[in-house]
């Protein structure tokens, strides 16, 4: 029984999205397989592992020369209090926020970096 490839295709074209969706995970219980894309053996070895972290922590390194306005971020940022906020700022490098989305972290970053400090994502 030979396969009728092109007519496959045509029948993929035509399906939905929940039925393409049914369909692989039928093959991957059948099958015993997953869908999932392979990770090159060398990636997986560590160069994959920042690629795909998913949260952050966000350090501050150094305060730098606006150290009042890096103060008043850190406290927008954290929720601090004003004694608390500077303190975390004189202790630098500390972590400000720990396991923050990547988009938070970034975010958080431009804003700090903006006031003069600079910021490290762990």
């Amino acid at each position: 029984m030979a396969l009728d490839t092109q007519k496959i295709i045509d029948d993929l074209k035509d399906a939905s999205i929940l039925e393409l969706n049914d369909l692989v995970k039928a093959i991957e219980e059948e099958f015993d397989v997953t869908a999932a894309a392979p990770v090159a053996a060398g990636a997986a070895a560590g160069g994959d592992a920042a690629a795909e972290k998913d949260s952050f922590d966000v350090e501050l390194t150094e305060a730098g020369q606006e150290k009042v306005k890096v103060i008043k971020e850190v406290r927008s940022i954290t929720g601090l209090g004003l004694k608390d906020s500077k303190d975390l700022v004189d202790g630098a490098p500390k972590v400000i926020k720990e396991g923050v989305a990547k988009a938070d972290a970034e975010d958080m970053k431009s804003k700090l970096e903006a006031v003069g400090a600079t910021v490290t994502l762990k």
